[in-house]
């Protein structure tokens, strides 16, 4: 057996500027690197020039790499002797089936290390200058998918809704876009159409948009503007001030418009 090494990198939400030193220390020594399909390119660009780059795109609902394979590819790779970072958008361990690799290359007798990247629900919101957090506002904060896995019931939004209300939790949903008319209804089971809501595409990038709207308006608003994947919808009482806002913006439309 080689002394190969995996580092599962976070490569954050996408602007180079937000890679941690410590992910660019490992690209620089990998070689070789496997890169998820939202990785923006210009991150990869910082990889070792020697490196192998090895594109194993993961999209829900496009045709993807099969996870089993990606595992199987870095356990052979490590075992003939390669120092391999499996790139990874986002954090690794926030939605990215980081817990499953490093379960699979440890049970391999594979050595791993993580590297945390900033994940696209915290990037988004402080693109905006919102918190997450806020003593008046919100005491936690809860991540969660909006797209379950084949055969598993999803998320219970209704009960996750009265959970939120009741400990005043902003809640940060990855993977929700498709989804959003039965997300929107099932969250109506405990809070109010009222409950400010941003949905943020493309975070951290040139290309990112978002709109801001309330609960009871989700739905309509993602058709509306044509909101697509990849986005984050975050639902509490700290986007207030921005709907606020965008309320009094629109209110001034019809006057700038007549004059």
């Amino acid at each position: 057996m080689g002394t190969g090494h995996v580092t599962l990198v976070g490569a954050g939400p996408g602007d180079p500027d937000l890679l941690t030193l410590k992910a660019l220390k490992a690209l620089q020594l990998a070689t070789v690197v496997m890169v998820d399909d939202l990785v923006n390119p210009a991150i990869v660009a910082l990889a070792n020039p020697a490196a192998r780059i090895v594109q194993v795109g993961k999209r829900g609902g496009c045709k993807s790499t099969p996870q089993s394979f990606i595992e199987r590819l870095m356990i052979t790779a490590a075992q003939a002797g390669e120092n391999v970072v499996r790139l990874k958008g986002g954090d690794p361990f926030i939605f990215g089936r980081g817990g499953e690799e490093v379960e699979g290359l440890l049970a391999a007798g594979v050595q791993v290390s993580v590297v945390n990247g900033i994940t696209a629900g915290l990037a988004a919101v402080s693109s905006l200058n919102v918190p997450l957090t806020h003593r008046e506002h919100a005491h936690g904060v809860v991540f969660v998918t909006g797209h379950a896995k084949p055969g598993d019931s999803g998320t219970d939004w209704a009960a996750l809704a009265h959970a939120a209300r009741q400990a005043k939790l902003t809640l940060v949903i990855y993977m929700g876009v498709s989804g959003a008319a039965d997300i929107q209804n099932q969250l109506l089971d405990g809070l109010d159409g009222s409950t400010p809501v941003a949905i943020i595409q493309n975070a951290s990038l040139p290309s990112q948009r978002h709109c801001v709207c309330t609960l009871d308006a989700l739905h309509a608003t993602i058709t509306a503007e044509d909101m697509a994947s990849p986005s984050v919808i975050v639902v509490g009482d700290v986007m207030q001030g921005l709907l606020a806002a965008a309320q009094q913006l629109s209110r001034q439309k019809p006057a700038s418009a007549a004059a």
